[in-house]
């Protein structure tokens, strides 16, 4: 990403900072193709089996609720930011089923943040990704860190 395009920098992302990040709706033809392809699991790929299951329903794989989160995250906030990837994830919970219909919003916390001794010009924030469906219950709890460039410095004119 260009630096004249980047929006937001480490030094932007603040502890205590809160960003809405959007909604998703997955249909049971999204949670059926992405199930076939990563987690093809009974409760996850017949309505029978799910009915029998402990889900009671046709329900999304945990691993395609957090692909979602990656696609609002990205939508709504790492596409306009100095975003270098993340190092890993310390927890992910995924409390109550995703299905069919069900409406997801994404709010993204900012826990911590520091510079990188071993990386000048980097900062690594640590964040609470928290989903939840439409009637305000979690489907998923993530706590994980990114990597951030730090905003450059200003520009000194030549001088005379």
């Amino acid at each position: 990403m260009d630096a004249a395009t980047v929006q937001i920098w480490w030094e932007d992302l603040q502890p205590g900072s809160v960003r809405e990040l959007g909604s998703v709706t997955p249909t049971a033809e999204e949670i059926l193709a992405f199930a076939r392809q990563f987690d093809p699991q009974p409760f996850h790929l017949d309505q029978a089996a799910a009915e029998a299951s402990v889900f009671g329903s046709l329900c999304a794989s945990g691993w395609h609720t957090c692909a979602m989160a990656m696609r609002l995250t990205v939508d709504h906030f790492l596409r306009h930011a100095s975003s270098l990837g993340s190092p890993g994830l310390e927890s992910l919970k995924w409390p109550t089923p995703v299905f069919p219909g069900d409406t997801l919003t994404l709010r993204h916390t900012i826990l911590e943040s520091r510079p990188l001794r071993s990386r000048p010009g980097i900062g690594l924030v640590r964040s609470l990704w928290e989903m939840t469906n439409q009637h305000g219950q979690p489907v998923l709890q993530m706590e994980g860190y990114g990597m951030f460039r730090m905003r450059p410095p200003a520009a000194t004119p030549p001088s005379a």
